[in-house]
């Protein structure tokens, strides 16, 4: 049932397709917080309505200065946009006609993005046997004519980390060849105590690290995402071709609001460690599911019985997951599902349960 380049969270597209009322649908395959936006977010918001009446700013110099100082870094360094997809295609734009390095399976509008400037594509494909964990092999892969490596980390699908040992092995084999690094962190937040780069960039200018608020602080139709580097000309002149307001006013206020809110990251790891323990426990015990261990907030697995579209079947039940038959080095067999609170966590379980006992 997946659809060519589809992303997760197209709820009405897949209850159109299969005739499924959208309200019934509880959404496994976008990896957004169910504690919802935060509280602070919301207050905000119920105060601000007058910021539709009036342009926001263009250069966003709050919401730039709020990022900052959450980095410890100077506003120079920062690019937010509308979401990190954005940032995305802002990069593609400087590596116009570059030859870049992509790890397969990962998430599909980098390809989309760079072949849109003109790109040349290598892959690296990542292993099963190794747990689609990508390891010092990589390093003789970025030779003479790589020009910029994207990684993310914890991968989308996988939810694999890079060892902190291999990143910074890889960076340095980066910055001796002159190579651009792109390092994508949109789910870094759910991840207590996870190791930034961009606590590392310093004298690192070809170096970029994208980030996500969509996520962590359930914000996906706000949109707000931001790039940082030290590479402060490569940002000022990405800053220079943006059209204006791309950015709502509602948006950067998100951004200025919910980095202070201690009480929601609290809760929200605190729900993500309870939470992701029993989802894990449930999936690893079918014998039908092959799972990976997760980082994050959403969990990958593979269907090991043939055939079964595991996808539509649970939609049948309300209950919509992630196909990666569209990620490239996947096939049809492979799955991600967003860890949601306990209840619906239980509904997926019972639903599998249901689903493999009648073949």
């Amino acid at each position: 049932m997946a659809q060519a380049n589809q992303h997760g969270g197209n709820v009405l597209d897949m209850a159109l397709a299969s005739g499924v009322d959208e309200a019934s649908i509880v959404d496994f395959s976008a990896n957004i917080n169910p504690l919802g936006m935060p509280p602070s977010l919301r207050r905000a918001l119920a105060e601000t309505w007058a910021l539709a009446e009036r342009y926001p700013d263009p250069l966003y110099r709050r919401l730039h200065a709020r990022l900052a100082a959450h980095h410890g870094c100077p506003a120079s360094w920062i690019l937010a946009g509308n979401g990190a997809t954005e940032l995305i295609y802002d990069l593609a734009f400087l590596l116009r006609g570059k030859t870049v390095l992509l790890l397969s399976p990962g998430f599909a509008e980098y390809r989309l993005a760079l072949e849109g400037m003109d790109c040349r594509i290598r892959e690296y494909r990542l292993a099963e046997h190794d747990d689609f964990r990508p390891d010092p092999r990589l390093l003789a892969a970025l030779g003479p004519g790589i020009d910029c490596l994207f990684l993310c980390t914890p991968n989308n699908p996988t939810g694999q980390l890079i060892e902190p040992d291999l990143m910074q092995a890889i960076t340095l084999r980066c910055r001796e060849l002159a190579i651009t690094l792109v390092v994508d962190e949109a789910f870094m937040d759910f991840i207590p105590g996870g190791v930034s780069m961009i606590d590392s960039l310093s004298g690192l200018p070809a170096v970029f690290v994208l980030r996500s608020l969509t996520k962590f602080y359930a914000i996906p139709g706000l949109r707000l995402g931001y790039m940082v580097s030290s590479d402060g000309q490569a940002v000022a002149r990405l800053r220079e071709r943006r059209p204006p307001w791309t950015i709502n006013a509602f948006a950067a206020l998100a951004g200025e609001v919910v980095l202070d809110d201690a009480d929601y990251q609290r809760d929200s790891r605190q729900w993500l460690q309870e939470q992701q323990a029993y989802l894990f426990t449930g999936l690893h015990a079918l014998p039908a599911l092959k799972v990976w261990r997760p980082a994050a907030n959403f969990i990958f697995f593979r269907c090991l019985r043939p055939g079964l579209d595991l996808q539509g079947l649970l939609l049948r039940q309300g209950l919509l997951i992630r196909s990666c038959a569209n990620y490239a080095g996947l096939s049809g067999e492979y799955y991600r599902v967003a860890i949601k609170d306990k209840a619906d966590n239980r509904r997926l379980l019972d639903a599998l349960r249901k689903v493999f006992a009648h073949g």
